[in-house]
């Protein structure tokens, strides 16, 4: 059943589906990224897993919830061939994939016990429409989670010009494609307007500061910063040419060798009880 909400216009995915951008989505796991959210997790429990990427935190929450299922869902079908294989690679029965928009999304009111989003509503075009349906699909004495990362906030050591472009300029991008990148910040607000009431508003982190957590770290983003679909929304829409995403790419791995380098991710979290 179809929400009877018509569907807002999404905003265009910044990062795109590029190697360098599965690289960090694979990272993730439910303690490094949803953490906030394992209290809530019990055996038996249903979840819808919003914007799935290649499926890494979706495989955990199902390890986590079994013999309860987890739909997992993406607005883009080729990420989810990548999800069905980690679920696959791990002997996972009780996941499910669908592609949907989270701002219509094509289940029954009521359908799961758990309604997760991790980096999803800072992408969409209308996250308070996108919270109001995750409400409508979660059960009574259900929680609806959100994770989104706040980019005004990062901060890292040493300063260096090229990384404040580089903060700049996705910015730019990523507002320019109907986003807001400071999501972290605005999450409770949010949750309020799409009409919670009980609302746990934390923080969580992601730092990198060992000499393999900032090479990757560096390495991802200055592959990116050239190679990923954000580069070309970069350069087409006249936010940046190539040769000034080359010059932020060095400056990634420049200060990927420092070893003194040190950079911290701050998140807003929501538990929302509806």
């Amino acid at each position: 059943m179809s929400s009877s909400t018509p569907a807002h216009e999404t905003a265009t995915y910044t990062h795109g589906h590029h190697e360098s951008v599965l690289r960090s989505h694979s990272w993730r796991t439910v303690e490094n990224s949803a953490a906030y959210l394992i209290p809530e997790l019990a055996a038996g429990l249903d979840v819808l897993d919003v914007g799935c990427g290649p499926g890494t935190i979706s495989a955990d929450l199902a390890e986590r919830v079994a013999p309860g299922r987890v739909t997992a869902v993406d607005a883009a079908e080729d990420v989810l061939d990548k999800a069905r294989a980690v679920a696959a690679e791990r002997g996972l029965t009780n996941m499910e994939f669908a592609v949907a928009d989270v701002h219509a999304l094509d289940f029954p009111d009521d359908s799961f016990d758990i309604v997760h989003a991790h980096q999803v509503l800072q992408h969409v075009g209308d996250p308070v429409q996108a919270l109001r349906e995750m409400r409508r699909v979660c059960r009574p004495g259900g929680v609806v989670a959100a994770r989104d990362s706040d980019y005004g906030a990062f901060t890292w050591f040493p300063q260096t010009p090229g990384l404040d472009t580089w903060q700049e300029l996705y910015q730019r991008v990523a507002r320019a494609n109907g986003g807001e990148p400071d999501a972290g910040r605005r999450l409770l607000s949010w949750a309020h307007e799409a009409g919670f009431t009980d609302v746990t508003a934390s923080a969580g982190v992601w730092c990198f500061a060992s000499p393999e957590e900032r090479a990757w770290w560096s390495g991802l983003w200055a592959d990116r910063t050239t190679e990923s679909v954000y580069a070309r929304l970069a350069v087409d829409g006249g936010h940046a040419t190539p040769e000034e995403l080359t010059a932020v790419a060095e400056a990634w791995r420049a200060w990927g060798k420092d070893d003194d380098a040190w950079f911290l991710v701050p998140h807003g979290q929501i538990l929302c009880r509806p």
